[in-house]
C-alpha cells in the first residue's frame, strides 16, 4: 500500500511563476512539422542481397512564438539516408517539432534549455517516425543510436566561440 505526505505545498503548474519563484519549463506541443519517405530503388532494391549503409544527418532550430512570455518552437530535423550496394535504398527526412515554455532563466541557461534539452526531449519521438517508416517502406529496422545533445551543444559554443576570437563576420552567439 502506498503512503502519501501532505507536506503543505502545492505545485501550480498552470500559472506563470510570480517574483522571486524562480524559473519554469514547460511542454505544450511536440508535433511533426514535416515528414518524407522515398524508396526510389523500390522494387529492384528488394530483389538484390542487403548491405545497408545509412548515413544520418541532423540539425535543430529554435525560435520565439512570444518571447515575452517566454514560449518558443524547438524544431529537430533528421535525413536517414540508406544505400544498398551503391544504390539509394531510402531516404526519410523528419522534422520533429516542440513549442516550450521557458521563462525565468539566464540567457545561457536558456540556451542550454533550447539548444541541448529539447532536441534530447524531441528526439525519441523522431527515432520513432524514422523506424515506423523504415518499416512500413519494408526495409529492415532501422534504429538510430541515442545522441548526446549536451556534447553538440558545447562543441557547437566552442566553434561559435573560435569564431568571433578569429574575427569571423557573421559569427553570433545564441
Amino acid at each position: 500500500m502506498a503512503e502519501e505526505t501532505n507536506t503543505g505545498s502545492s505545485t501550480n503548474s498552470g500559472t506563470a511563476p510570480g517574483p522571486g519563484q524562480g524559473p519554469e519549463f514547460a511542454i505544450q506541443k511536440i508535433y511533426i512539422k514535416d515528414l518524407s519517405f522515398e524508396a526510389p530503388g523500390a522494387p529492384g532494391v528488394f530483389l538484390k542481397e542487403w548491405k545497408g549503409d545509412t548515413n544520418v544527418q541532423m540539425n535543430t532550430k529554435a525560435r520565439a512564438l512570444n518571447e515575452q512570455e517566454g514560449v518558443f518552437e524547438v524544431e529537430l530535423g533528421l535525413t536517414v539516408t540508406t544505400t544498398s550496394q551503391g544504390e539509394t535504398a531510402y531516404l526519410v527526412e523528419v522534422k520533429q517539432a516542440g513549442v516550450f515554455v521557458a521563462r525565468g532563466f539566464p540567457k545561457d541557461h536558456q540556451g542550454h534549455l533550447l539548444g541541448a534539452y529539447c532536441p534530447n526531449l524531441l528526439f525519441p519521438f523522431a527515432r520513432e517516425v524514422v523506424a515506423d517508416m523504415v518499416l512500413k517502406g519494408g526495409f529492415p529496422q532501422m534504429l538510430l543510436q541515442p545522441i548526446n545533445f549536451d556534447a553538440l551543444y558545447a562543441q557547437h559554443q566552442q566553434e561559435q566561440q573560435r569564431g568571433e576570437q578569429a574575427g569571423e563576420p557573421g559569427s553570433a552567439t545564441v
